[in-house]
């Protein structure tokens, strides 16, 4: 594939060398996602052609877009053109985009005031945040699906990823949407008052519509896992902080609004959009007699079928919510009349994100079947009476299968160590396995073997002598 664009074409050349630095000394190394080798495919993919093009002073179009957009705001009160003449005088982002362009205009032409800069910075300080809320193992366990992944690599490993290295260095806009998205799902599968994740998935609805979506989701697992008034103080949280950011600016110019924010990206402001990418519902809008009312309507039934879904079955994990978020972005990006290939940086990004860490951690009943897969236990599981440990009834030692409803204690570990089960809550079997198991020590860690229900090898049945 050979693309015109000068900008891409230095990010090419670059990334190819990153990426075989990377390759060798991930061969080389003993483990092949070690920070070494992700710290040369970001120096490759990010750092070195993002310095080249700052120097060059050249962008992809969009930040420029974004730059003038925060000088129409501080001069006229919007950030939209009232007489936009060819692509360029265009701006589809949302009124809360053109924060991101105050540094040019308040700082002027240096190097700090690259919204570029501001793009990563957003966007990596919220995926570092995300990863942090969701996170319920130790750092020394495997991911899954990378083995061992230190969490400090896995920015790196993000960073690195082409579809979000291209436009860290290019021209990130939806990468900041993307990082407050995932931030807000975060939040969203945390118990409490749902003021936080409302706030942060308000910030993303501000920046562009490809965020609204996550309204729906995220509520859905508030709901799901913090009930109805955590729910509707989320909602209210969002809509407020989105408002704010967006109705001066279409108060001020309404016709402009319209035009930029509305006709624009459907391709029906008399300009031809930019976003050419030959997808189902370009394809359809070009070629096709009428099809760009096919679209619209595939685009709708899509939009009503994840609705009637986060119904029927609402997610309850965060990793649950951020596959529907994905499902439902992709047939998106997939039938939006004017649409490109860099979108598809969204549900990529959803898929994999959370998949970081061995879970996601969610409040409320039924977290650990979701996360497994598995049915929601509605007995006790069996108890290590010598111990006082709770031990899963089929002998493994796992974190994500809940021993006890009442007290959701004496769970075995990842690094298979357990916790007595205690608490006002738990039944009598496990008070009076928790008594004697306890009885005359002080240690709260059982001996690991009889928390798996595993025998002793018989060489080390005697004393511990092989």
């Amino acid at each position: 594939m050979v693309t015109t664009l000068a900008t891409h074409r230095v990010w090419g050349v670059c990334a190819a060398a990153g990426y075989t630095s990377a390759a060798v000394l991930a061969r080389r190394a003993p483990n092949a996602w070690g920070r070494g080798s992700a710290m040369a495919a970001v120096a490759g993919t990010v750092l070195v052609p993002l310095a080249l093009l700052m120097l060059l002073r050249t962008a992809q179009s969009e930040v420029g877009v974004v730059e003038r957009s925060a000088d129409l705001l501080l001069s006229n009160g919007t950030p939209y053109a009232s007489n936009p003449a060819d692509v360029d005088d265009f701006n589809p982002y949302l009124p809360g985009m053109a924060v991101f362009g105050l540094p040019r205009a308040l700082l002027g032409d240096i190097p700090l005031a690259d919204a570029r800069l501001w793009f990563a910075a957003v966007f990596l300080t919220a995926m570092a945040l995300a990863a942090r809320y969701v996170r319920d193992v130790p750092e020394k366990h495997p991911r899954e699906g990378l083995g061992p992944t230190p969490s400090g690599s896995a920015a790196l490993l993000l960073a690195g990823f082409p579809a979000v290295a291209l436009p860290l260095v290019v021209g990130g806009v939806d990468l900041p949407v993307i990082g407050l998205m995932c931030l807000g799902l975060a939040l969203a599968g945390r118990a409490g008052s749902g003021a936080a994740a409302g706030a942060a998935m308000g910030a993303a609805a501000a920046l562009k519509w490809t965020a609204w979506p996550l309204l729906a989701v995220g509520l859905a697992l508030i709901m799901a896992t913090s009930g109805r008034r955590a729910a509707l103080r989320a909602a209210g949280t969002a809509l407020l902080v989105s408002a704010v950011a967006v109705v001066p600016s279409m108060l001020v110019d309404p016709r402009a609004f319209v035009e930029h924010v509305l006709l624009f990206p459907l391709g029906a402001a008399g300009t031809g959009s930019p976003a050419t990418s030959p997808l189902p519902g370009y394809l359809l809008a070009t070629y096709v007699p009428g099809g760009r009312g096919i679209a619209v309507g595939a685009l709708v039934a899509s939009a009503v079928a994840l609705a009637v879904s986060l119904q029927v079955r609402p997610p309850r994990t965060v990793t649950a919510a951020a596959d529907r978020l994905a499902l439902g972005l992709g047939l998106a990006m997939c039938l939006m009349p004017a649409t490109r290939f860099g979108y598809l940086v969204y549900p990529l990004v959803f898929v994999a994100w959370f998949r970081q860490g061995r879970g996601a951690r969610v409040a409320g009943p039924g977290r650990a079947a979701e996360a497994t897969g598995q049915k929601e236990r509605t007995d006790d599981v069996p108890v290590d009476g010598a111990r006082g440990v709770a031990v899963c009834a089929d002998g493994r030692c796992t974190c994500e299968q809940a021993p006890c409803r009442s007290c959701r204690a004496g769970c075995c570990c990842a690094d298979r160590s357990t916790i007595p089960c205690r608490g006002p809550g738990m039944s009598a079997d496990h008070r009076a396995a928790a008594i004697s198991g306890n009885r005359g020590t002080n240690r709260s860690v059982a001996d690991p073997f009889r928390a798996m229900a595993v025998p002793l090898p018989r060489e080390l049945d005697r004393g511990g002598r092989v």
